[in-house]
């Protein structure tokens, strides 16, 4: 006979839109045992297993916090109410709470005002809908009528009528899958798993049922969104240089912090529940679906997060996607766990056009074998090889979502993703990834005067080697980084150049004017004209991330709003339960034009 040995939840505290998936140990009559799943249609001798949710109501709802979700509230702001802001943010747990975070809490505020005064109704989607605004605390029972439960999660038919226990408790039945995610409804509410072992034949029910009580299910935490700021788009050219053609569109770039890497040691600061993969991918998700971008550059995306998540999610949304696997020669783990850069594109905006991978690893071995003595071949690879890659995808622009039949007005992009050796002490390493990158795009700018952006992760701050080859075109030859080079891989010096007109997009907040743009240049860094920050941990806050373009054929309309440090200090870094990822995402509108030619 078939028994249950042990019945647990991976995460105690269930969130919206999250998936549950018990963790269910079984003994076979032959005291062997397994986690597989058993159903009704292929039972193990003789048995299979049902399953039963149930979300258990009392009298009145209980509402959560909005900064600490896993705690009840207590208090509700009235100047949300007023300003008809999502109820789900105007409840705190204690006055502290509530007065700690108001610095934060009064720009939801001020939005909504500022909404109501210039649009009248803003986007209901991103902000809510706003007339007034105030401030204010009310302290209430915080009541609301428990719904009926009607999901079929799991099953095609209506679930059957409540059944109240002897406690005053009501079970509404909402689910008969071995899974379950968690809707509005629910929030909250305790949830009830029900697991049995089923006769095949009789269908009768053997031995005791077991059950689970989850913690109250609370609403996944949505940050406030951040806006698209239009720029003044002239760039560094004169504007006789170019001609505006028409239709912008948008590109993201983004380090999710891939699961292999999201470790409880490192980030202790983030609730358990909150830096789970089950939790992150879903807000990762929203999050990104969100930006609505026309291109999206991701990196740490995991081979089988790619295949079994982004991929599929994302096709529902429109978009195609590529990817390229870090290679494997010096990881040594389970080869479905190596993350990657995955590149997506809206298939109604673009269609592939062609697709180069650059595997450094490649690199390293051709450098070696022209320029390493034998003897120091070994020495020089083991410095090199660090499985890092880059995509390079070059798509064709639609018009009216149909290709365009005149090959002469055909428009080009070049969209090039990577994310580069993460090691300080390898500054050698790092130039040289970057430079050869580079090297491959100059041969496609060769073969066509085509607009390029060279985005990802490049695990190097404003005014380092890198940066400087990125951004002014070539490194200083007495550059401080340039130190660091114990294989000669460097030298000389001249050769640390390139041709591509490549501008960081982000810098373009500096040259914006007026005062509605002193905010965001107060989050740029005075001496790069680069953000504050891209990355933010305990231990390390700074700019690892950004969006290069050519100048002579991109122009800049609009950067998505950097994030505050104070705000995001909070949750003392990042990830955390707002933010999925210990990056920040950038996102940037370009408009593309033709310039007389290229330096």
């Amino acid at each position: 006979m078939v028994s249950v040995l042990r019945l647990h939840l991976p995460s105690e505290i269930p969130i919206v839109g999250c998936e549950l998936t018990p963790y269910v140990l079984l003994r076979r009559s032959d005291k062997t045992v397994t986690t597989d799943d058993v159903p009704e249609s292929a039972p193990l001798d003789g048995h299979f297993l049902r399953y039963k949710w149930y979300r258990v109501q009392s009298d009145k709802k209980v509402a959560v916090c909005s900064i600490h979700p896993s705690e009840q509230a207590t208090l509700q702001c009235l100047g949300c109410v007023k300003a008809r802001l999502p109820v789900a943010k105007s409840y705190h747990c204690t006055p502290k709470c509530f007065s700690d975070a108001w610095q934060h809490h009064r720009v939801l505020h001020d939005r909504a005002a500022t909404a109501a005064n210039e649009n009248g109704n803003e986007d209901d989607e991103v902000f809510g809908r706003f007339n007034s605004t105030g401030s204010g605390v009310s302290s209430s029972s915080l009541s609301a009528s428990a719904s009926s439960a009607s999901l079929t999660n799991g099953s095609a038919a209506p679930y059957p009528s409540a059944i109240t226990q002897k406690s005053g408790e009501i079970w509404y039945e909402v689910g008969r899958s071995k899974t379950y995610t968690p809707s509005a409804d629910d929030v909250g509410h305790v949830l009830k798993f029900e697991c049995v072992v089923v006769d095949a034949e009789t269908k009768m029910p053997v031995g005791h049922v077991n059950t689970i009580l989850t913690s109250r299910v609370i609403p996944a935490p949505s940050p406030t969104p951040r806006r698209l700021i239009p720029v003044d788009g002239m760039g560094p050219l004169d504007a006789d240089g170019r001609t505006t053609s028409s239709g912008t569109f948008t590109v993201l770039s983004y380090n999710i912090l891939s699961e292999a890497y999201a470790s409880n040691d490192l980030y202790n600061y983030c609730p358990s529940w909150a830096l789970s993969w089950p939790y992150r991918r879903q807000n990762l998700l929203r999050e990104i679906v969100g930006y609505r971008a026309d291109i999206i550059c991701l990196q740490e995306v995991q081979s089988d997060h790619y295949d079994e998540f982004f991929a599929p999610e994302l096709d529902k949304h429109g978009y195609y996607g590529l990817y390229k696997r870090k290679t494997n020669e010096v990881y040594t783990g389970n080869t479905n766990t190596i993350d990657g850069c995955a590149t997506f594109f809206r298939r109604d905006r673009f269609s592939h056009v062609k697709k180069y991978e650059v595997e450094f690893n490649k690199a390293a071995q051709s450098l070696t074998d022209a320029m390493i003595p034998t003897t120091q071949k070994k020495t020089a690879l083991n410095r090199l090889v660090k499985d890092n890659v880059a995509l390079i995808v070059v798509l064709e622009a639609k018009v009216n979502n149909q290709p365009v039949d005149n090959p002469g007005k055909r428009q080009l992009l070049c969209v090039a993703n990577t994310h580069v050796n993460v090691q300080q002490d390898l500054k050698d390493v790092k130039l040289w990834q970057v430079h050869t990158l580079l090297k491959g795009l100059e041969k496609i700018a060769a073969s066509a005067d085509i607009p390029m952006l060279v985005c990802g992760d490049f695990n190097s701050v404003p005014g380092s080697a890198p940066h400087a080859l990125l951004a002014m075109g070539k490194v200083d030859p007495s550059h401080p980084d340039l130190a660091v080079d114990p294989l000669n891989i460097l030298r000389p010096h001249s050769k640390l150049a390139h041709q591509l007109p490549l501008v960081s997009a982000y810098s373009s907040f500096a040259r914006t004017v007026g005062l509605g743009f002193e905010q965001h240049k107060r989050r740029l860094d005075g001496g790069t004209n680069e953000p504050l920050f891209t990355n933010v941990t305990r231990d390390f806050i700074g700019t690892l991330d950004y969006i290069f373009y050519t100048a002579d054929s991109l122009v800049v309309e609009s950067l998505l709003e950097l994030l505050d440090e104070e705000r995001l200090r909070k949750d003392t870094a990042l990830p955390s339960p707002e933010w999925s990822s210990d990056h920040i995402a950038l996102l940037a509108e370009f408009r593309c034009c033709k310039n007389k030619s290229r330096r």
